[in-house]
């Protein structure tokens, strides 16, 4: 972590200096503002955290509720998702609190006796190691704290407006603040008061039920299932060996998929309710808890269940739907004006909650389209960079509603009908990667480079999150997972792989690092404004294949050894060596002629270029970024 940079820092560091728009905060809603953010939802807290680093934006949250979720739906989370939290300073907390998945039990009808279920299969959670991060059990409310709490620790201060409700919007593209917003405010002294307000974004994370969806015309396309599930949180005492294991249940009386939770006593179970006649009416949802602690008896006979407390529970039946754009702008009228509205999360995608995939998923919506807002808001990028986000998530969520409407119809069909007995657990190791948060791989774009030397680094997929390794430090030995040293601070990251020459040797990688450091062309220089540091907008790294102590940090160019701060002290933390035995050029498959590796805010890949590939760099950030 790095501070001290503009003096001696004796407090919380993680807790930064208000600046712009945080300094003297309106407690009231302001009538204008550049980024409003309608919930307070997994999307929707994200997109706060990572606004709240660009304090020259103003960005408000309101929140209908009164006060924080106290009870979330969604408790599991995946890898990805933990990685997501280490960028923004809490991963390690919040796996110290929540419940680790380290393998899933699968359990059919007993082949001698089909009316009572035996264990058939325990694989491991993550069979292919896909992260050093654990897949794990958390609620979901606890999740949105601590993303608010870097909201507030931001620069920008960032803290929810609760007890306000969305009305409605209307948008005027000639007006400074397009976007008019009805709001009411639904508790408090002002209780029934209604207001319009204006802002240049609107952000709608308010759920499948989303007010903001309908405002602009957006409906939600798909069907349902015909299939319901009844959930529950519950202390109970029973005989079932595995209640601390997840499971997949799968009886001749129905299926059952059975979640830990964190706190070593907790548990969630999905029941299966069966089919749901078309003409229901949704009188499903109505089935009391107690119907649905009885059927879950029924499915794990010869064991049982004792609920002692239900914590929460519902009734739901399975949909799968999707909007076709995630914005206010239609196909046809693509570039030619600015998105103004955005949706994320259920208000644009939904599905069952089987695989997992509903808070993780809405979390990367709100970061995806966090720092895009926060770059074009703060001058620092084009307009057009604000399409990339219906672009690239619609996408992701197509794939999301189809994986998850092969598994939860797995997770629904009895095992004689499947192709053979161990199918569910074969579909569930051979695709780990894909309900771990790992398969999102976004298309070559404004954004996103071609793959035309990708074999530089064939371990890092352009288009894929940047999967960390180990590297160790120059200045003090210290070994680290490079990509747990990306922050979410809205900066490029700019991994720079040396050929085999010595540091500071006449080589590729000392005429990159003079390129980066004095040429005007470089992005060091061509987006470098008055008053920013030398780390500003990128955070440039260096990796040699040396070990540490063969690496004369006096020798490393200047690029990779920026001047930070107001007193422009040299930081020295970012050059790296690989660690023997584990070296990153082998395990990343990365050239020993050495590779630049451009990695986006929100760290997935954007580009793999060779070390004198100056003008394609050059071109690749000249297409969005504006110069001073």
């Amino acid at each position: 972590m790095l501070f001290h940079q503009n003096g001696y820092v004796s407090e919380d560091p993680r807790i930064e200096e208000p600046r712009g728009h945080g300094i003297d905060r309106p407690e009231d809603l302001p009538d204008t503002m550049d980024v409003l953010i309608v919930g307070s939802g997994p999307a929707g807290v994200i997109a706060a955290a990572q606004l709240s680093q660009y304090p020259e934006v103003s960005t408000r949250l309101i929140e209908r509720r009164p006060g924080r979720l106290e009870i979330g739906q969604a408790d599991g989370i995946q890898a990805r998702s933990v990685e997501t939290f280490q960028s923004f300073g809490f991963a390690q907390e919040i796996i110290q609190e929540a419940f680790m998945l380290r393998e899933m039990c699968f359990w059919n009808p007993d082949p001698a006796n089909p009316q009572n279920i035996v264990r058939t299969g325990r694989p491991a959670d993550d069979p292919h190691g896909v992260s050093e991060f654990p897949h794990m059990i958390v609620n979901q409310a606890r999740v949105m704290d601590y993303f608010l709490r870097s909201a507030h620790r931001g620069p920008g201060k960032i803290v929810p407006d609760y007890g306000i409700e969305f009305g409605g919007l209307k948008i005027n593209q000639d007006h400074e603040y397009p976007v008019a917003v009805t709001i009411r405010y639904v508790t408090g002294e002002r209780a029934g008061e209604e207001r319009t307000v204006r802002a240049k974004h609107v952000f709608g994370c308010d759920g499948a039920a989303s007010r903001v969806r309908k405002s602009i015309g957006r409906k939600l396309e798909g069907q349902g299932a015909n299939h319901a599930w009844g959930v529950m949180d519950v202390l109970a005492n029973t005989d079932f060996p595995d209640i601390r294991t997840k499971c997949a249940i799968n009886s001749v009386n129905g299926s059952i998929l059975l979640i830990p939770r964190e706190g070593g006593l907790l548990f969630r179970m999905y029941v299966d309710l069966g089919e749901v006649p078309e003409d229901d009416n949704h009188e499903i949802r109505k089935t009391p808890v107690e119907e649905v602690i009885r059927r879950a008896n029924q499915i794990i006979h010869p064991y049982s269940v004792e609920v002692k407390s239900v914590a929460w529970s519902s009734v739901y039946e399975v949909g799968h739907r999707l909007t076709d754009h995630f914005d206010d702008v239609d196909t046809e009228d693509r570039g030619t004006r600015v998105p103004r509205v955005f949706i994320a999360g259920d208000a644009c995608h939904t599905h069952s909650a089987k695989a997992g995939q509903g808070m993780n998923v809405s979390m990367q919506d709100g970061w995806n389209l966090g720092w895009k807002l926060g770059a074009v808001l703060s001058g620092r990028a084009d307009a057009s960079l604000l399409d990339t986000y219906s672009e690239e998530r619609q996408v992701i969520a197509k794939n999301l509603i189809d994986f998850d409407r092969e598994w939860s119809t797995l997770m629904a069909t009895p095992q004689d009908k499947l192709p053979d007995p161990k199918y569910l657990e074969e579909f569930y190791v051979k695709t780990a990667e894909f309900p771990a948060g790992f398969m999102t791989e976004y298309q070559p774009s404004l954004i996103v480079a071609g793959t035309e030397h990708q074999d530089l680094a064939q371990g890092y997929p352009v288009g894929k999150r940047f999967k960390s390794a180990r590297v160790q430090r120059v200045c003090d030995s210290v070994v680290v997972h490079q990509g747990h040293e990306a922050t979410a601070d809205g900066r490029w990251r700019i991994h720079v792989y040396a050929d085999a020459a010595e540091a500071g040797a006449d080589s590729p990688t000392t005429a990159f690092a003079e390129w980066l450091q004095n040429d005007p062309t470089s992005p060091l220089q061509a987006y470098r404004r008055e008053g920013d540091g030398e780390a500003t907008l990128f955070d440039v790294d260096v990796t040699y294949q040396q070990p540490y102590t063969e690496v004369d940090i006096n020798r490393v160019p200047r690029a990779f050894k920026p001047q930070v701060g107001t007193f422009g002290v040299n930081y020295w933390e970012r050059v790296y060596a690989a660690v023997p035995d584990e070296d990153i050029f082998d395990l990343r498959k990365i050239s020993r002629n050495g590779a630049v590796v451009v990695v986006r805010p929100d760290h997935y890949v954007a580009a793999v270029l060779p070390l004198d590939a100056t003008a394609e760099l050059s071109g690749f950030f000249g297409k969005f970024l504006r110069k001073n």
